[in-house]
C-alpha cells in the first residue's frame, strides 16, 4: 500500500524518489524548520544527498503546493506541510520559536483588503510576533 507520501508526490504529477520522500518526512518531524536542518535530518537517511538535491525538492513542493514556505522578516525560509487552509504564526522575538495559529475568522482569506485593485484574493498571510511563554518568563 503506498504511503501518504508517495500518493502525495502522485497526486503532483511528480516521481517518486528517495530524496523526495525523505525531504517530506523531515518537513512532516520538523515543522516549521528552515532548509539547513531540512538538510540535515534527510542526510540522517540518506548521507551522500546534496544540499541541492534537498533545495530542489523544497522548491519543488512549495511550487507544487505540497509545502508552504514561510519567510519571516530576519529569517530564512521555513517549511511545513500544512497548506491550504490560510493559517497563519506566532513568532517569538527572542527565540524564534514558531507556532501555528488558525484564521481568526475561520474562513480563507480571513482578511479582505481594503481595495484589492483586481487582484483576486486566495491567501493571507499574517505573523504574530511577541515573546513565547518560555522568553516571556526570563523576563
Amino acid at each position: 500500500m503506498p504511503s501518504e507520501f508517495e500518493a502525495t508526490l502522485r497526486s503532483a504529477g511528480l516521481r517518486v524518489t528517495k530524496p523526495r520522500m525523505a525531504v517530506l518526512e523531515a518537513v512532516s518531524r520538523r515543522p516549521h524548520a528552515d532548509s539547513g536542518v531540512i538538510v540535515g535530518a534527510v542526510r540522517e537517511e540518506l548521507p551522500a544527498v546534496s544540499r541541492q538535491a534537498v533545495f530542489d525538492c523544497l522548491n519543488t513542493f512549495a511550487m507544487t503546493g505540497i509545502v508552504r514556505r514561510i519567510e519571516p522578516a530576519g529569517s530564512a525560509a521555513r517549511y511545513e506541510l500544512r497548506v491550504g487552509d490560510n493559517h497563519h504564526h506566532l513568532i517569538c522575538r527572542i527565540c524564534g520559536a514558531i507556532a501555528d495559529v488558525d484564521c481568526a475568522v475561520g474562513e480563507a482569506p480571513c482578511l479582505t483588503a481594503s481595495d484589492a485593485h483586481g487582484f483576486e484574493i486566495d491567501e493571507a498571510e499574517v505573523v504574530y510576533w511577541g515573546r513565547c511563554a518560555d522568553c516571556a518568563g526570563e523576563a
